[in-house]
């Protein structure tokens, strides 16, 4: 009874840590397109070329997230303004709630243990709290390691069936990373075939029929990513964006976790906790655990934006490790307190997690005066570009990464920055607006040019209007 009551108050305790991280919601840029696209979808069918941009309009776009689009801005239809904190909140449910039905036997073998790993886990994912299909793809991630995992302990598990279908779910959802449904499949069929001992490490081979399973369903699953409106197009995207040198580089959540930053080390931290862990473990660390570890690693070292991976994939192996340790006097009234302290702390920001303002760059005078401009050739700062597409007006680039790469990205980056022929680029796309940032260079070459006047300044935020002769 005592082990059923501590269940329960992880439980609660988990629903807590939710309302805790739903604090830390914040609207970013791509939210803005993502809703307009939402929108536009909803009201007159999918799409798949390019209408907010007035350079790119009618070019082919990969809208690999167009039913996360549908969905979030049918929440907006029916919630209105909360329907960001409500969608992230079920996201941030859904995943706890997977982690935990999976480990609630095993959270409680050691409680302190328990706690401190989803401190780190609390940690890395507050960043991620946004209304973006990343945080669907979560529990897709945690349902398919937990699944392939399900059959490498059981070989009668037909739930190994169901991932096929999340695939094609989740291809159309988030299509950008719905390719991990085959490659840990992959992983896990690649090391079944291995049977070895050697000092700590294990490994034993998989039966015939665990091997078949895998096999199918990896084939399985290649089919379902390519189950979507793109075709075979979504197989082959996700390899194509990986090795695009100009995204990576320059958009903030695409660079490599680094040493020189402070923040980062508590990503460090938590990969040396796990691994310390195995380590000091009396059990043999088994060959797939420590694959898993080493690709989700590999994750995020290469992108910050992988770094929530590898606490959802180490979560389905890493309470096999842990010793037993007794449930000490005074455990239940430690969780009660954690619980009070995160609700408590939910309801202190309560009102401006709900009351989030739907604005992050550009005021309503700003956008106000650009419409009232209307500019046919505007040049903006590329973290403008979704408030932009959000009030209907047309832009020079955006969010979307993907798309301006293959055209004016690499524009974009040298006319901001005033590189290279900065001054040609400008006369090649004739803008007859900028809006630009004080941040920028752009802004000194546009404030001392007397061929550009400035209409309005708010902030950081600059727009200018080339005087026509």
């Amino acid at each position: 009874m005592k082990k059923n009551n501590i269940k329960i108050l992880l439980f609660i305790l988990v629903i807590s840590i939710s309302l805790f991280l739903i604090s830390f919601f914040k609207v970013e840029t791509d939210y803005f397109w993502h809703i307009s696209a939402g929108k536009y979808m909803v009201n007159n069918g999918i799409l798949k070329s390019d209408i907010f941009s007035w350079l790119l309009s009618g070019k082919y776009w990969m809208s690999h997230e167009w039913l996360f689009e549908v969905i979030l801005f049918m929440f907006k239809k029916i919630f209105g303004n909360f329907h960001t904190i409500l969608y992230c909140f079920i996201c941030i449910v859904s995943l706890l709630f997977i982690i935990y039905h999976y480990n609630k036997n095993n959270f409680i073998k050691n409680i302190p243990y328990t706690l401190l790993y989803f401190t780190l886990f609390i940690i890395i994912f507050i960043s991620y709290i946004q209304a973006r299909p990343h945080m669907i793809s979560f529990s897709f991630i945690a349902l398919t390691t937990f699944i392939l995992y399900d059959l490498y302990k059981n070989k009668d598990s037909k739930k190994i069936y169901l991932l096929p279908v999340i695939t094609v779910v989740w291809s159309n959802i988030h299509g950008g990373s719905s390719n991990l449904s085959y490659i840990l499949c992959f992983i896990f069929l690649v090391v079944g075939l291995f049977s070895f001992k050697f000092k700590k490490m294990e490994s034993n081979r998989l039966s015939k029929t665990q091997l078949y399973k895998y096999i199918l369903v990896m084939f399985l699953c290649m089919i379902g990513v390519c189950i979507n409106i793109h075709g075979v197009k979504m197989f082959i995207y996700p390899y194509e964006n990986m090795l695009d040198t100009t995204m990576i580089n320059n958009i903030s959540e695409w660079q490599s976790t680094s040493l020189s930053n402070l923040y980062h080390y508590f990503y460090y931290l938590f990969i040396l906790f796990i691994v310390f862990t195995m380590l000091i473990s009396d059990k043999k660390i088994r060959f797939i655990d420590l694959v898993l570890l080493l690709f989700a690693t590999y994750l995020g070292l290469k992108s910050i934006r992988f770094w929530i991976y590898s606490p959802i994939i180490v979560s389905s192996f890493i309470f096999d490790y842990v010793k037993d340790r007794k449930i000490d006097y005074g455990t239940r009234g430690v969780l009660c307190i954690l619980t009070v302290f995160l609700f408590s702390f939910f309801l202190i920001n309560f009102n401006n997690t709900i009351n989030v303002k739907y604005r992050i760059n550009l005021s309503d005078n700003m956008v106000k005066t650009i419409k009232k401009e209307s500019p046919k050739r505007l040049f903006n700062m590329y973290d403008y570009g979704g408030e932009l597409i959000y009030n209907d007006i047309k832009v020079f680039i955006d969010g979307r990464a993907d798309l301006y790469t293959k055209y004016n990205y690499k524009d974009y980056l040298n006319i901001s920055s005033l590189n290279k022929d900065y001054v040609r680029l400008i006369d090649k796309y004739n803008f007859d607006y900028l809006l630009v940032s004080s941040k920028y260079p752009i802004n000194t070459y546009l404030k001392y040019n007397d061929q550009y006047e400035l209409l309005l300044k708010d902030k950081n935020v600059l727009l200018y209007k080339k005087i026509v002769n």
